[in-house]
Order: structure tokens, then sequence, then C-alpha cells
């Protein structure tokens, strides 16, 4: 596994206030997401919960997710196009063991990999298709947006 997408040079900029205001709505979403699997219009969540590279403290962090076969999810670090990663991709990078989701009132430890190459290609041609949002976002930066899968653990 390896976590490697650098930062761009051009997108969206998160104001310090901007950033404030999407931790208070995760923190309200977060509950509501883990229960019903829903938040984002029709588009499926969860709640990914990683360790602070930093702080060591757990993070929780509603993402909409495209489902794959049974016990597998693809995750997308868009950050609304920013020109950074969100904080969420470098805590994966950081403590990729101590990664769980909660979905549809379930709790389940998963694995991460964050998909290169044609892998990629594919699962992001799957996610478009299932989502434009995305590919709006690739457009707002010229960073390539990591694509992460989760696989639950037995």
């Amino acid at each position: 596994m390896s976590f490697m997408m650098p930062r761009g040079t051009r997108g969206v900029r998160m104001p310090a206030a901007a950033k404030r205001v999407i931790k208070w709505v995760n923190r309200l979403l977060a509950g509501r997401i883990a229960r019903s699997g829903k938040a984002f219009g029709t588009m499926p969540a969860l709640v990914l919960t990683t360790v602070g590279r930093k702080t060591g403290k757990e993070r929780r962090t509603p993402l909409a997710y495209i489902p794959e076969e049974q016990g597998k999810w693809l995750i997308i670090a868009a950050y609304a196009g920013a020109v950074e990663n969100p904080a969420w991709y470098y805590n994966l990078a950081a403590h990729p063991d101590r990664v769980s989701i909660e979905l549809d009132g379930n709790l389940y430890q998963v694995a991460v990999e964050e998909l290169h190459g044609n892998e990629r290609d594919l699962a992001w041609k799957r996610i478009t298709q299932a989502n434009s949002r995305f590919a709006e976002y690739q457009k707002k930066t010229d960073r390539e947006l990591p694509v992460i899968r989760l696989t639950k653990r037995d």
C-alpha cells in the first residue's frame, strides 16, 4: 500500500473558517450516516474512523462511497477539488492498521489500499459514472484525486 498523491498547485483554497464549518457539519452528520448510510442526497455514505497522524486521537469523517463487491467500498479524497488532500488521507497513511467504517448501523474494521495505474483508472470510470460530482472536483484541481479501496477485515 502506497499513499503518495502529492498536493496540487491549483485548486479550491479552504480557508480556516470553512474547515471549521466542515468539521462542525461532519460531527452533526456522522451519527445519522453511521445509522442509515445516507446523507448526501441519493449518494450512499459511510463514516470513516481514522487515527490522527499528529494527535493520535480518533477522527470520524462522513464520506460518500461507491460500493464494490461484498465487503469492499471505494472512497475518494476529493476535498471538493481543494489544492491539498484531506486530513483523513494522511491519517490513513500514518495508521492504515487502525481504520474502521460505520455503515447501516454496523461497524467494520477495514484494510486500506490506494489504487494506482490501470486499477485506479477503471475505478475512476465507475466512480464518475455513479456520481459526476467527482469529475467536477477533479476539474477544479491539478492533483490527481486519490481513490482508496476499503476491504472488510475478517
